[in-house]
């Protein structure tokens, strides 16, 4: 029986060390080219934004009723004469929506030296009082708080509370919708009672909306629903009430019976006052 070599047990399999170069080789490989690739894109941005054949000569601004063009560079932060490669075109749309009147924003470069730039813009329809004041915009959205500056000619909503205001997380209540739809009423060509005659829309509850127009003077009682019913006859009612001496100044106008509508002059010097029905 042949005797076993006592080296033999100590001696292991044969490491493979050319299979080690080789991929120690091609790891230092791709490390050298990835920081060449590297270093050759930074010089190669470096060259871009700094050339002056990609140098704005024109900044196009569209979308913008209210913010001037100075304010939309300067909320942006891309001033006149800027590379276009160098503005980053994402942080330069962020800035501009994070303006409260701001509603979207769109940027774009334009090879070789344009840069592009539109808003949209909210659009103001009233302002909600909540103990502090707010402007909400066509969408029923409060955007904003309401500011020294913001002097714009809107109705201002009343009786309100946090609570009926819309949100993604709830429906609109009977409250607030009934407001909306008064207001959007006002907002159609020819209107008998556009926004801009209305002061005040107070919300009630249980009665329903009471809207004070034509300078602070005239309570308009419409309720809830049929409103665009009661504008029609609102206006058959302004038409009569023109034509009539005792009906120049109201006091109030009840709309909330379409088939009683009651109208109450302004008292006049003799303290009369008298409620007669149309």
């Amino acid at each position: 029986m042949a005797k076993r070599n006592p080296d033999n047990r100590l001696k292991g399999p044969k490491r493979p060390k050319r299979r080690i170069v080789i991929r120690a080789f091609y790891v230092f490989a791709g490390l050298a080219g990835v920081i060449g690739m590297s270093i050759g894109l930074i010089f190669s941005y470096d060259a871009i934004t700094q050339a002056d054949c990609f140098t704005a000569t024109r900044i196009e601004i569209s979308g913008n009723r209210l913010l001037s063009e100075k304010t939309v560079l300067r909320q942006a932060q891309v001033k006149p004469g800027v590379n276009i490669f160098s503005v980053n075109l994402f942080l330069a749309r962020k800035r501009l929506e994070a303006h409260p009147w701001v509603a979207s924003a769109k940027v774009a470069r334009k090879v070789p030296n344009r840069l592009i730039i539109h808003i949209a813009e909210h659009i103001p329809l009233a302002r909600i009082d909540l103990g502090r004041k707010f402007i909400i915009n066509t969408h029923g959205d409060i955007f904003k708080e309401q500011t020294v500056s913001d002097r714009m000619n809107m109705p201002v909503i009343e009786g309100l509370t946090y609570s009926d205001i819309q949100s993604p997380e709830k429906p609109t209540g009977l409250p607030f919708k009934a407001a909306m739809e008064v207001l959007r009423l006002g907002q159609k060509s020819g209107s008998v009672l556009n926004n801009r005659k209305i002061q005040k829309i107070h919300v009630d509850r249980q009665t329903g909306l009471t809207l004070y127009a034509f300078g602070d003077t005239a309570a308009i009682k419409l309720g809830y629903n049929d409103y665009s019913e009661k504008y029609l006859h609102l206006g058959k009612v302004l038409a009569f009430c023109r034509n009539k001496k005792e009906f120049k100044q109201l006091r109030t106008i009840d709309l909330n019976n379409v088939d009683r509508i009651v109208v109450c002059p302004a008292p006049l010097e003799t303290g009369s006052d008298d409620k007669k029905e149309a």
